[in-house]
């Protein structure tokens, strides 16, 4: 890794370098809610279109405390040069007023299909949208393609989803179960609880509570998604372990979908969002692949 990316005393990639990568200034902001967060950064490549679109989703443990959409500006800028626009999202986190369950899902799903309200103006191709999203946004990107498999009782159901190519999860976690105990040591003590909203419940109304969540909120429990799924992986992932991509990618391959897990040797947990660096050839691959089938 190049020594620009790192902090003295950190051999990997922090949130503070990410947040403070050069990128160009988005193009246009657009409100999908009337919340404060409910926002996104919309950025369009040079050229007539119709432009293929990725949203971006940031990551920070579903907490507004640690980052925000800054913290994506560099990849969504990057992939604008690439002939793709972005569709860089902010949304409630649990800390937040109206976050949560269910407003943290909805956030993900209503600003994904606001392409539709934007396409208008700005010449996107919806039928070459995908997800992208870090960590936490990982998850929500991941889950925002799952979304079509929601049964129409379910709190976090739309009618009309906007249809998705595919997904690129960055060290994003897919199953919220086994992502537990590291979000506890890594985000903050029972942080998945808070996102499912069954903090602070008791013991024996939580085990009942949260199995329901898990099939509405966890994107394993909602195999097969019916879409390619591009997990990527770094060998070094204190946060996400490699071992969590590894096992949601042969749950989806096992479910009948068409998954990718790529691990990339020598990173940690931020290096994704870095352009320039030795994973980001991975990426832009990624992107790449799903928007061009």
């Amino acid at each position: 890794m190049t020594a620009k990316f790192t902090s003295d005393n950190h051999p990997f990639v922090t949130p503070d370098v990410v947040n403070a990568l050069p990128s160009k200034p988005a193009d246009f902001r657009s409100s999908y809610g009337s919340m404060p967060p409910q926002y996104g950064e919309l950025r369009i490549p040079a050229g007539r279109g119709p432009h293929p679109v990725a949203v971006v989703l940031h990551g920070g443990c579903w907490l507004s405390i640690y980052t925000d959409l800054r913290n994506a500006n560099a990849l969504a800028d990057a992939l604008r040069d690439e002939g793709i626009a972005t569709w860089n999202v902010e949304y409630r986190c649990v800390d937040q007023e109206g976050g949560g369950w269910p407003g943290t899902f909805h956030d993900a799903g209503n600003a994904t299909d606001h392409l539709r309200t934007l396409s208008a103006d700005h010449n996107l191709d919806l039928d070459r949208v995908i997800t992208i999203g870090h960590s936490a946004g990982g998850h929500l990107a991941l889950w925002t393609a799952a979304r079509q498999r929601l049964p129409e009782e379910s709190p976090l159901w739309t009618a009309d989803p906007l249809p998705l190519r595919g997904t690129v999860v960055l060290g994003g976690p897919g199953d919220l179960n086994r992502f537990i105990p590291h979000a506890d040591t890594e985000c903050r003590q029972g942080v998945v609880t808070e996102l499912l909203g069954c903090a602070g419940v008791s013991s024996k109304e939580l085990e009942k509570r949260i199995a329901g969540r898990f099939r509405c909120g966890s994107p394993i429990e909602m195999l097969p998604l019916g879409l390619p799924q591009v997990m990527i992986s770094t060998e070094h992932d204190w946060v996400v372990p490699l071992e969590l991509g590894e096992a949601y990618a042969a749950a989806a391959h096992a479910a009948g979908d068409p998954v990718e897990h790529v691990i990339i040797p020598n990173a940690g947990h931020h290096e994704f969002m870095v352009p320039g660096s030795a994973t980001w050839p991975t990426v832009r691959q990624a992107v790449r692949s799903l928007l061009e089938t």
